[in-house]
């Protein structure tokens, strides 16, 4: 990101251009945009397809700056602590100190933003008894001893496994405690950093660094499955949670940074531990344009509503949580409510005529996050209403 002075006022005021690209890509294929947090040049943003936004509760965003004793956000990691079907997951970005000589200090910095994330104040256990942590980022370890012909003509030769050896992160997995619990898959890609800009070609300036692995994607499960098996082997029958790294590559093709991109695709199997959602939203009839609809909406025992809950109406390909077309208080507009069962009117006389479904979402303050979602539904357009003989409308087919 960038973290000059202009850009963190303007996407203080806006949504930075990160968000709205991926937003514009992600959308069409149903990820909306559920959470996001940033420290200066390092951003996190969390997507989800839409049907899993009642399952997920997003805990706690957390910016732990280790950059100038502490104070500075240059370096550091950010984290989003969310609860997916019942489950803890945390996911940290970071950014660690740099040079070869430092590797003492990147292991300290990485102690240091694992043990920052206490959450004070809120239910939620220590971030090491969480079920999942993917961490990730410029972590900025370094290959040692072999000088830069070795290691460019390695490259060159695809000779990884020689680089392995020396390789900061794999070294230091032996040594840390807290870091040996990580894993990761195999660096079967060439380093991705540090590379002239605009070329695939390495550092060919006067400093000529030396390629390393610095971009990395690290995890690690609180519960592991007995070896070789694919199928729960957990004491605990009732839940299931397990990873597979299904890919771990590097994205030569991108050139407008001196690091290459990393990506890690995952297979997340889970056994929810809880599978229905908070509330259940029904639209009530036929929903036009005309008149205000009805919804109803039921609560399950545990549910602790809030006056601040409200019900969006939104389009099918929404962003994000807030690009509703209507919204209503559900305290506030309440028209029934009996045995869970709650109605409430939404105004649609403002809704644009269009051909495009739509979706209801309860949104709970309390927890700060989406708890319901209804079925797609189609408003009809005035048009599609004429009057009969007697003045009355009638639908037209």
């Amino acid at each position: 990101m960038n973290c000059g002075i202009m850009s963190l006022l303007s996407d203080t005021a806006f949504e930075d251009p990160w968000s709205s690209f991926f937003m514009d890509v992600l959308s069409p294929l149903s990820f909306i945009k559920v959470s996001c947090v940033r420290m200066q040049g390092l951003l996190l943003l969390v997507f989800t397809k839409h049907q899993h936004l009642p399952f997920i509760q997003i805990l706690c965003t957390k910016s732990t700056p280790t950059g100038l004793f502490g104070y500075w956000g240059n370096k550091g990691g950010v984290n989003i602590c969310l609860k997916l079907y019942g489950y803890y997951v945390s996911i940290i970005n970071c950014h660690l100190p740099p040079h070869l000589t430092n590797n003492d200090q990147r292991l300290e910095h990485f102690d240091r933003i694992l043990e920052m994330q206490n959450f004070e104040g809120h239910d939620i256990p220590n971030i090491l008894d969480h079920d999942l942590i993917l961490w990730f980022g410029d972590m900025n370890f370094r290959i040692e001893d072999f000088g830069l012909h070795f290691v460019r003509e390695s490259i060159k030769s695809r000779c990884y496994s020689d680089l392995w050896e020396k390789d900061q992160l794999r070294i230091s997995k032996t040594r840390d405690p807290l870091l040996r619990e990580f894993q990761e898959g195999l660096l079967l890609f060439p380093p991705t950093y540090k590379f002239d800009r605009h070329s695939n070609n390495y550092d060919t300036s006067e400093k000529k660094r030396k390629p390393a692995w610095t971009d990395r994607i690290l995890w690690r499960l609180k519960r592991q499955p007995q070896a070789g098996s694919h199928t729960s082997n957990l004491p605990d029958s009732d839940s299931y949670f397990c990873l597979y790294l299904r890919s771990y590559v590097s994205h030569m093709m991108y050139s407008i940074s001196d690091h290459k991109p990393v990506t890690g695709t995952f297979d997340l199997e889970l056994k929810p531990l809880v599978s229905t959602p908070l509330i259940t939203l029904t639209p009530e009839g036929l929903w036009t344009m005309e008149d205000d609809m009805l919804i109803s909406y039921s609560l399950t025992p545990d549910f602790l509503s809030s006056p601040w809950d409200w019900i969006g109406l939104y389009k099918v390909g929404l962003r994000h949580i807030n690009d509703y077309v209507s919204y209503v208080w559900v305290r506030d507009n309440q028209v029934s409510f009996s045995d869970g069962l709650n109605q409430v009117y939404i105004n649609t006389r403002d809704v644009p005529e269009t051909e495009d479904q739509f979706l209801l979402c309860y949104y709970s303050s309390n927890l700060r996050s989406v708890v319901g979602i209804s079925k797609p539904f189609q408003i009809l357009p005035h048009s599609f209403f004429g009057e009969d003989s007697l003045g009355e409308s009638q639908p037209r087919f």
